[in-house]
């Protein structure tokens, strides 16, 4: 059960990104060339709020279930100066918690904003921030922290 997850945690990345970097060039062109916030402008900036909760979903439960964070916990001296453990224990999860809370708000925000223009600039900014805190999260296979490959 638990490489599932991982599988679909790993698959459902792609999807985050993909999702987030649409609805940043819509919002980006939206923005600059003060148009009509459309429908399908509306329904990207839904699905990449939705896409990112369900691979929040996830990724909570490959925490909680995970070996590696089972591990620091239990051990957390030791566990805290190896840096892979620290990585998926605190750093990864807790940026991608606070990228997702991003997304969120930003995507609630823009929701509620009255022009199209506002709504634009509001999701380009808090969805380019949260895509900003992603890359940085992402055990990327060239990273420092933790090398994973592109796809498990």
């Amino acid at each position: 059960m638990y490489q599932i997850l991982i599988s679909y945690h790993n698959l459902m990345r792609w999807f985050v990104l993909a999702s987030l970097i649409l609805a940043i060039y819509r919002a980006y062109r939206g923005y600059v060339t003060k148009a009509i916030f459309s429908k399908m402008d509306n329904t990207i900036r839904h699905w990449t709020a939705t896409i990112a909760h369900i691979q929040l979903m996830i990724g909570m439960t490959l925490y909680f279930h995970s070996p590696i964070v089972k591990y620091f916990m239990q051990h957390f001296k030791e566990a805290f100066s190896r840096l892979e453990m620290t990585f998926f224990s605190l750093i990864h999860s807790t940026l991608m918690l606070v990228a997702i809370v991003l997304i969120t708000i930003g995507s609630a925000k823009s929701k509620r904003q009255t022009t199209d223009s506002e709504k634009f600039r509001t999701m380009l900014v808090w969805f380019s921030v949260s895509l900003l805190l992603i890359f940085m999260a992402i055990p990327w296979p060239f990273s420092p922290f933790s090398h994973r490959p592109y796809f498990r």
